[in-house]
């Protein structure tokens, strides 16, 4: 008998199985979960990744014998086996639908099954009629980029009709005609968590000394905007899958963004340079064409 590898033909051995043997085992550990709880997650009508993140939750709270407690959405995704997007995706949408509670930045379990709303549907696989899309919080869908099964949206330029002049009492003169006015609309601002981008900075503004943030001024309002619409486009460029906003942005503050020593005020005046540095198209521009 002979196996064929890389196609060539060479003489075949006993195979042997050198993979880990894997046995759950209570003494690994185990969770304390009401039996209503379970089941109602069993039979409830959710997508795949709401019925994973969901039992990641109990994994993560009750597993630790807590009832909330503060869960990344990298924690979620590392146990769901999926991208960290679609964890915090699926992690609102249960938010929204009362079946996961949410303190602050803690979340867990809601015991309370009468105050689940999940809405009826026909599901095949992970895909969900129109109906659930349609009773989900707009909550959850603020700020979260389409990317499968669907093309960036570009705002459409209307056809534009020359404005008609306003009439003259005179039979002699001809009205001259007004050039027409650009109508093309103005992107929408992108939705995120305020406070949540305000910590993030504020956490990296006292590790390099840098002006702290109390709220979002409309300038740095308009470079997180900037910032997101130049991430999609990059995406768009390589072929890859945007993230949502708040994972991008806070990402793009903690991971990305590093302060020069001039923003630091190793400059003349001893200046130190806060939010706004960090979000000029020139730093942005650098950093993501960095991450290729």
């Amino acid at each position: 008998m002979v196996a064929v590898r890389h196609l060539s033909l060479v003489p075949s051995e006993p195979i042997q199985d050198y993979s880990e043997r894997k046995v759950a085992d209570t003494d690994d550990g185990f969770i304390m979960l009401a039996m209503t709880l379970y089941e109602e997650l069993i039979g409830a009508n959710l997508t795949r990744n709401q019925a994973k993140v969901a039992h990641a939750v109990c994994r993560k709270t009750y597993g630790f014998k807590k009832k909330m407690d503060r869960i990344a959405d990298s924690q979620l995704a590392e146990i769901c086996r999926i991208s960290r997007p679609k964890a915090n995706i699926a992690k609102n949408e249960l938010i929204s639908m009362n079946i996961l509670i949410k303190d602050g930045s803690r979340i867990g379990p809601n015991k309370n099954i009468s105050e689940w709303r999940i809405p009826d549907c026909s599901q095949i696989g992970n895909i969900v009629t129109k109906s659930v899309t349609e009773n989900v919080t707009k909550s959850v869908t603020q700020g979260v980029t389409k990317t499968e099964h669907t093309k960036d949206i570009i705002q459409n330029i209307k056809d534009i009709t020359p404005i008609s002049p306003e009439g003259n009492d005179s039979v002699d003169q001809k009205p001259k005609p007004e050039k027409p006015k650009s109508t093309r609309k103005k992107s929408s601002p992108v939705q995120f968590d305020h406070q949540r981008f305000i910590d993030t900075w504020n956490c990296k503004a006292d590790q390099y000394g840098l002006p702290r943030m109390n709220v979002i001024t409309k300038t740095a309002e308009d470079g997180i905007n900037r910032l997101y619409r130049s991430h999609v486009k990059y995406c768009k460029q390589t072929g890859k899958e945007p993230a949502d906003v708040d994972t991008m942005i806070n990402g793009y503050i903690e991971f990305g963004y590093t302060p020069t020593e001039w923003a630091c005020g190793k400059n003349p005046d001893g200046k130190r340079f806060g939010i706004d540095t960090a979000l000029t198209q020139k730093k942005i521009d650098e950093i993501l064409s960095s991450e290729d």
